[in-house]
């Protein structure tokens, strides 16, 4: 059976401070609607994905700022760290593991992200 992460909800507080931001960072805005006083529902894609965020109104009772490391894979992350920088984005330094190179940052609530350079396992 496939199964496909295609949406995760992102708890913000004020959602213009949030899709701002998430432009800010790269993510395409696929969807901005406001279905009522108690609900509006934005949906962004990060470029190359096929997994979006969805934040808003009314879409869930997790706690502004509580996602910690969501994870994006990217080709460099000596160019995404740069790319960000600058944009205007707070990043980390980049953060060199076993793993993968690891470049880090949070949006305006606190929500955390990570981006991964993965490594060469030829050796």
């Amino acid at each position: 059976m496939e199964m496909r992460l295609e949406l995760v909800a992102v708890p913000v507080t004020d959602v213009d401070r949030a899709k701002e931001f998430y432009e800010k960072v790269g993510f395409v805005l696929d969807h901005d609607h406001t279905v009522s006083d108690e609900v509006r529902f934005v949906q962004m894609t990060p470029p190359g994905s096929g997994c979006s965020i969805a934040f808003g109104k009314g879409l869930t009772e997790m706690a502004p700022g509580s996602l910690d490391n969501l994870q994006m894979v990217v080709a460099d992350a000596d160019a995404a760290h740069s790319e960000l920088s600058g944009r205007g984005v707070e990043v980390s330094d980049v953060d060199e593991q076993p793993w993968g190179r690891f470049v880090f940052f949070s949006d305006p609530d606190g929500n955390g992200w990570a981006l991964q350079q993965l490594p060469s396992w030829n050796g």
